[in-house]
């Protein structure tokens, strides 16, 4: 496992409230859900003419990475953007996993989104960034030209769900709002999150919230390779918790994949009775860490859809052009079925976790 993929888990929950073990597990979980890709961690130009350089020619050397390559993780070759444009307009789900305050990535969902409706194409954004329970503010803000900004934030439960500065995923709301497109909350309720993180799995599914929000009877499949990340990474992430703190984190992790995992299936399953063949494909925007390996969130809309379905992940990636090692062990570790390969945020490369 690459060190990359191992410390994205540091944004969702500081080190300060974690790291002597005093914290309440209804903190940890806050922290949790507020930056939801630490826990497993994770913009393009909207134009092609904007980009600063090639997207991705081949070449001679597969090592010979430069900004803004996409990579076939299978070939470790570079493909061209618009081959691979092509790929992915035949999928059914594109799972994008972004470095959380990076604005090249949302660029880069910008880019796809915007190439999709200059193919003709009526693609649905799901985003992690929002809530079950702000699913109506979303419907509304699509449709309600009257509805302020203001407005939209309280009605979607933008600070208790996320709490990050929304300018951020902005530009993706806009050109969704602008385009007339579906716009899809992915994440489970913050407070169902919790009643995991603070009862443990077994006791919350038996909550009477959880039959409300359809979850009661939804299966949620441990993964024994999914459980050796997700706790290696807290483990490295966060040291020196009690084991019963990790547990919790874990169980909550996985109740959040499998949630989210959940949206998309039920999307699909709706759109499979829209016989328009312009409709979709759904372009899943989560942090890296719902998206690794395919283990959190892609393994369980398969399994969820009897392995009918066509999907590609694409793992968003500073690129440190001194640093060709982290790209390397990307790729050795397949973390995903394409890297892209951006520029550094304004916050500098993502945090280590050693």
């Amino acid at each position: 496992m690459s060190e990359r993929s191992q410390n994205n888990c540091e944004d969702e929950l500081s080190q300060e409230n974690v790291a002597d073990g005093r914290a309440s597990y209804a903190t940890i979980i806050s922290m949790l859900v507020r930056a939801s890709t630490s826990l497993l961690t994770a913009w393009f130009l909207s134009v092609l003419l904007s980009c600063p350089g090639p997207i991705a020619l081949a070449a001679e050397n597969p090592s010979s990475f430069q900004v803004w390559q996409v990579v076939d993780v299978s070939s470790r070759r570079p493909i061209p953007f618009g081959d691979w444009f092509q790929l992915l307009a035949r999928q059914e789900v594109i799972y994008l996993g972004e470095e959380h305050r990076n604005h090249w990535h949302i660029e880069a969902a910008l880019k796809i989104l915007n190439a999709l409706i200059e193919n003709h194409r009526h693609p649905l954004l799901a985003m992690e960034m929002f809530g079950w329970d702000g699913q109506a503010a979303l419907n509304q803000s699509m449709t309600d030209a009257s509805m302020s900004r203001a407005q939209f934030l309280d009605a979607s439960h933008w600070q208790q769900n996320w709490g990050g500065a929304y300018e951020d995923y902005e530009p993706l709301v806009s050109f969704v709002s602008r385009h007339h497109l579906p716009l899809l909350a992915l994440n489970p309720p913050r407070p169902l999150v919790r009643k995991v993180a603070t009862q443990g799995l077994h006791s919350a599914m038996n909550d009477p919230d959880m039959a409300a929000w359809g979850m009661k009877d939804q299966q949620i499949v441990e993964d024994e390779q999914y459980r050796e990340v997700i706790l290696r990474q807290l483990q490295l992430c966060h040291g020196g918790l009690p084991a019963s703190a990790y547990e919790r984190m874990y169980e909550a992790s996985m109740f959040r994949d499998e949630g989210m995992a959940k949206t998309i299936a039920d999307a699909l399953r709706s759109a499979s009775t829209n016989s328009a063949t312009t409709s979709g494909p759904i372009i899943s925007y989560t942090g890296g860490g719902h998206i690794q390996y395919q283990l959190p969130i892609p393994n369980r809309v398969l399994r969820n859809q009897a392995g009918n379905v066509k999907q590609k992940s694409v793992y968003l990636t500073s690129f440190v052009p001194n640093q060709p090692e982290e790209i390397e062990a990307l790729l050795s570790d397949h973390i995903a079925d394409y890297l892209w390969l951006t520029p550094v945020g304004a916050d500098g490369p993502p945090k280590r976790c050693r």
